[in-house]
């Protein structure tokens, strides 16, 4: 029996960090399911795929390899063996991950590939549609939340931290588009999951989102072991 943690939110909630450090600590797998669909993103990009075109994205997700090992404390994306980790986080890919996540064949494949990590072991997986959709048996459900202004500082100080030139507004605007693409999208659109915990992160350390989830996982073991 595994143990399922799935940890949903918006962009810029901490969901990421505060995932592959929950998995550190528990000494389980952490799996960043939105740096699989910026891989296929950037995949699309570096070929020259116009990623309105459904089905070119599709057949360009089925045929790469998607893989991820968690290294230290970071989450290392592989893509047909490359190590794409930096590559994925850029501006260019900001803008047509919301799109291209969007075709049905391209979820289809990476939830697959997510729904057999965690039928083979323990593992917190985070995303935006984990609770809802990928396990939607997930013993524990999580749903990380901060205000708009507040993760586009989180992603503006990322990006500026990597030597990427961003302007603080051209961020903010591209987050809420992303915001009302993610939420609005007919397949699998970004929703608090049934039964989920709802951490606000506004103005939470990334320690303290740790302990607070830390917490609430040795809760829910401690109710399923008596």
């Amino acid at each position: 029996m595994t143990l399922k943690i799935a940890i949903d939110g918006p962009a810029g909630s901490g969901k990421t960090t505060t995932a592959k450090l929950v998995a550190k600590r528990l000494g389980i797998l952490p799996v960043d399911t939105g740096a699989m669909y910026r891989a296929v993103s950037y995949e699309c990009l570096r070929r020259n795929i116009d990623v309105h075109d459904e089905k070119s994205v599709e057949r360009i997700a089925d045929s790469i390899n998607i893989d991820q090992k968690a290294i230290g404390d970071e989450i290392h994306t592989y893509l047909n063996g490359e190590d794409v980790s930096d590559k994925i986080r850029t501006p260019e890919v900001d803008k047509v991950v919301s799109i291209v996540s969007s075709y049905k064949k391209v979820r289809d494949k990476l939830v697959e590939i997510q729904r057999k990590l965690a039928n083979t072991q323990d593992v917190v997986i985070e995303g935006r549609d984990i609770g809802t959709i990928v396990l939607k048996d997930a013993d524990i459900k999580i749903f990380m939340k901060a205000s708009l202004k507040e993760r586009a500082k989180r992603r503006f100080n990322e990006l500026r931290a990597k030597g990427v030139n961003v302007n603080f507004e051209d961020v903010l605007r591209e987050l809420k588009k992303r915001d009302e693409m993610d939420s609005k999208r007919e397949l699998a659109p970004l929703k608090i999951p049934e039964g989920a915990i709802i951490i606000d992160t506004t103005n939470k350390t990334i320690e303290e989102q740790v302990e607070e989830i830390i917490k609430i996982i040795k809760e829910v073991k401690n109710k399923i072991h008596t």
